[in-house]
Parts: structure tokens; C-alpha cells; sequence
């Protein structure tokens, strides 16, 4: 089915002739991005690090190469990079997360009391672990699990060849395991996410 509003490129290279065709971007993909940044940096963060992630987009959108399929990892590449810049708030809420166990952020993802109550007591070791992984590591893995991209797709989003996404991501999961010991609970989804896509893990 074809896409009324058009494709991403379509919309970046009218924008260049056309600025407030832009916007259709922002609409489509910054919800997922909000949602992104939120999850990592925590909600008060969120609204200023999308916008950030826009704004650079905009500004430098006579770049974007045409050929891409679409412009989700470009916008998670500088996403990542506006995250970047605010890394020790990042480490901070992780360390926060593992001392208490409480996460702000999946109080609104989780239904019942029960379900909050599970969620935390894994979040801690996974949390701790989290914050001791490198900031390269931790952009893959969330990425990867979080933003629900592929290996090209981060491949392209943070500047790196296929073969180190796999290996960050493999490096990632073995020391999420190692966090959680015995309870494969603790580390859920992001140890275990999407391995039927031929991940090697």
C-alpha cells in the first residue's frame, strides 16, 4: 500500500524546497522517539532531547541520503548522540533504579500493583547492570530492544559496521546474564529479545 503522506525521503527532500513538510516527519516517527528517550533519560528529559533530535534533523536534512529505506535509524543515530550528551543523568537513574528497584518510567507501561511489584524486583540487577555497560554497549542494546531496530538499522544509526553491532550486543547480553545469575527474569527481553533473528548470542 502505498504511503499518501509519502516516504521518509520523499518528505526530507521536499522539506528542503518545502520546510513545513517537515513536519509530517516529526509526526510520524517522534512519538517512538519520545517514547525512546523517555525510557532512557526519563520523561522530564524526553521533551527536550526529541525536540533536540528534531531540530538537528531539520537543520541538517540536505544531508540525508536518499537511498536509505527510511529515516527511523537516522533519527536514532542523533537521538543517541543527543543522549549522549546527557550520559551521567542517564548512569544516574540506572543506579537510582538499581539501589531502589522503583523505575518512574514503567509505572505507566504496567497495569496492576502485582505486575509494578515483578517488574521492579528485576529491574535492580538489570538496572545496575545497565549503568556499568559502555555507552556504546548500552546504545546498541537499547536500540536494539528498546527501539525494536535491526542490525543494519543500527549499523547506520550510530555509524558502525554490522559485525561491531553484533559483537556490542553479544558483549551486552553476557554481562546482562551475568547481572542476573539465576533468574532469567531479571534481564527479560533485553537479554533475550528477538534472538530468532539469527543472533548468534
Amino acid at each position: 500500500m502505498t504511503d499518501p503522506a509519502g516516504g521518509d525521503a520523499e518528505l526530507i527532500a521536499a522539506s528542503l524546497e518545502e520546510p513545513e513538510r517537515f513536519a509530517a516527519l516529526f509526526d510520524r516517527h517522534a512519538p517512538a522517539i519520545h517514547q525512546y528517550v523517555a525510557r532512557r533519560l526519563g520523561r522530564d528529559a524526553a521533551d527536550d532531547v526529541t525536540a533536540e533530535t528534531f531540530l538537528t534533523a531539520f537543520r541538517i536534512r540536505a544531508r540525508f541520503d536518499p537511498a536509505r529505506a527510511g529515516a527511523r535509524p537516522w533519527l536514532y543515530g542523533i537521538a543517541a548522540k543527543q543522549i549522549g550528551r546527557h550520559r551521567r543523568r542517564e548512569v544516574q537513574a540506572l543506579k537510582l533504579l538499581a539501589r531502589t528497584g522503583h523505575d518512574p518510567v514503567a509505572d505507566s507501561w504496567t497495569d496492576s500493583a502485582d505486575d509494578r511489584l515483578a517488574a521492579e524486583a528485576a529491574a535492580r540487577p538489570l538496572a545496575g547492570a545497565l549503568a556499568r555497560l559502555s555507552a556504546g554497549d548500552r546504545h546498541v542494546l537499547l536500540l536494539f530492544a528498546w527501539a525494536d531496530l535491526g542490525y543494519q538499522e543500527i549499523a547506520e544509526a550510530l555509524g558502525i559496521p554490522v559485525g561491531t553491532v553484533r559483537s556490542r550486543l553479544n558483549r551486552a547480553r553476557r554481562k546482562l546474564r551475568t547481572a542476573a545469575g539465576s533468574d532469567s527474569a531479571a534481564g527479560g527481553p533485553l537479554i533475550e529479545a528477538r534472538i530468532h533473528e539469527g543472533d548468534p548470542a
